[in-house]
């Protein structure tokens, strides 16, 4: 508790914040990757304490916000079966698809429950040998870890009710796709230090040099923010494009090399469908053959749903920078947590969340 109250010093930040302010002598655009960074940024102001030069732009950082609609749909046609018990995380819940979300699956009578780990569906399947539980398996890099524990444990144990639909993406291809895009704007990036934390962050530097683009790995409370924009900047003032890391109390160059082990055991790589985005080719992971007995795509044979994204919401020229959520004609009107278009307005690291919680007056 002590720790975090230093990290959140509003002494320090003021002196950390005024040194960003002398070194910056140009506009510049930096992207921080990870949706958890923009809800710091905007919680505690830390954008206003810039100066006017530095502008801020939010990135496809947060899982929910990406899992494609396709894959929603499949989970609601999933989960709407009487013989299948349907995990999540909370966050899932309220995710639009095509037509509803889970908590609509779940007030017309079907089975679905929250839990907070994935060794909880296990769990449940080992006690409902009737039933078939399906656990959605989302996340970047992070949560990669525990979703395939449970597939392991789930093999180990022989369990023949369980399956995972599974959404993981990884950060590089992202960065690859934002950087090479033609209405590109990101000069700098301020990567996720939870993702850095399993993968560390050995993958960034030929990213750095082939864009010229410096890369900071930070964390999410106000003053590691703070250091991770002002090393970039001193950077993009230089004219350096190198990797640095300002988490280093949470993050290696080689990362949690255990889990990377895991990862590798159970997934491989596949080209991955972005909400709002499109797709990116091998931008994320996907069950190995000899795992695919777990596969909650195939043994519902759900593969073959597509779905058209919605014309009215801009999340994907949100979640690559090129707009802020309060520059959607339908912010805060047509779009909100109540009703919203898109997966940005309800997941609690989305930015058009952040936007309408703490900036909707703006």
């Amino acid at each position: 508790m002590q720790l975090t109250k230093e990290f959140r010093n509003a002494d320090y930040i003021k002196a950390l914040a005024e040194k960003i302010r002398r070194v910056t002598t140009r506009p510049w655009n930096i992207m921080e990757i990870c949706g958890g960074q923009t809800h710091s940024i905007l919680h505690y102001g830390l954008d206003q304490l810039l100066p006017p030069e530095i502008e801020l732009v939010h990135g496809p950082g947060c899982p929910v916000c990406v899992t494609s609609l396709e894959l929603i749909d499949q989970a609601l046609a999933i989960a709407a079966r009487p013989d299948v018990i349907f995990t999540s995380f909370g966050d899932m819940l309220r995710v639009p698809g095509s037509h509803g979300d889970l908590f609509t699956v779940r007030a017309n009578g079907g089975d679905v429950r929250v839990i907070y780990s994935p060794l909880d569906a296990v769990q449940i399947a080992i006690k409902n040998p009737d039933k078939e539980v399906v656990f959605f398996a989302i996340g970047f890099e992070t949560t990669a870890p525990p979703n395939i524990a449970s597939v392991i444990q789930a093999r180990a144990l022989d369990l023949k009710n369980y399956s995972v639909l599974v959404s993981q993406v990884c950060v590089p291809p992202a960065m690859h796709a934002i950087l090479s895009a033609p209405q590109n704007r990101v000069q700098g990036f301020l990567a996720a230090g939870h993702v850095c934390s399993v993968m560390g962050y050995w993958e960034y530097p030929p990213i750095a040099e082939q864009y010229c683009i410096p890369i900071t790995v930070t964390g999410f409370e106000p003053l590691d923010l703070l250091q991770g924009i002002y090393q970039t900047v001193i950077q993009l003032e230089r004219g350096t494009h190198i990797v640095e890391n300002a988490y280093s109390r949470a993050v290696t160059q080689e990362g949690n090399r255990a889990a990377q082990a895991m990862i590798n055991q159970v997934y491989q790589t596949v080209d991955r469908n972005w909400r709002g985005i499109g797709l990116i080719p091998q931008s994320g992971w996907g069950l190995r053959d000899e795992f695919s007995t777990f596969d909650a795509q195939k043994r519902f044979d759900v593969g073959h749903i597509k779905t058209q994204e919605s014309d009215i919401c801009i999340a994907g020229q949100i979640l690559q920078g090129l707009k802020k959520p309060n520059q959607c004609p339908a912010f805060g009107k047509q779009c909100t947590p109540e009703n919203p278009l898109g997966a940005t307005m309800v997941s609690s690291e989305g930015a058009c969340a952040a936007y309408y919680r703490y900036r909707r007056e703006n």
